[in-house]
């Protein structure tokens, strides 16, 4: 049963679900192989999220979409935030009864 004390929009909540759901990757932005469109990544002190774009800088660094409060926005920040957390989620890696079905 879904608990609605908890506001499963911040971002330690999805951390710790990420980090027991997921896969785990490399920090280091410079390992470009490593990021791919659709990982999830975690930065400013576990206090922002945001989503690897398929567009990348002229060092071959993933753009990131994500919204900090401003209109949202695909940007090459990166280089100039500090990664705390990357993840490849894929769903089918769930057990039974993790996830809950969306519903209006």
């Amino acid at each position: 049963k879904r608990d609605s004390n908890i506001d499963f929009r911040r971002v330690p909540n999805l951390k710790v679900f990420f980090t027991k759901y997921a896969i785990s990757l490399t920090l280091d932005p410079n390992e470009i192989e490593q990021w791919q469109p659709g990982d999830i990544v975690i930065f400013g002190n576990d206090s922002h999220i945001g989503i690897v774009s398929d567009k990348r800088n002229k060092n071959g660094q993933p753009f990131i979409l994500h919204n900090g409060g401003q209109p949202k926005r695909e940007e090459n920040i990166l280089p100039r935030r500090k990664v705390t957390a990357h993840y490849r989620f894929d769903a089918s890696r769930l057990p039974a009864g993790a996830a809950i079905a969306f519903a209006d």
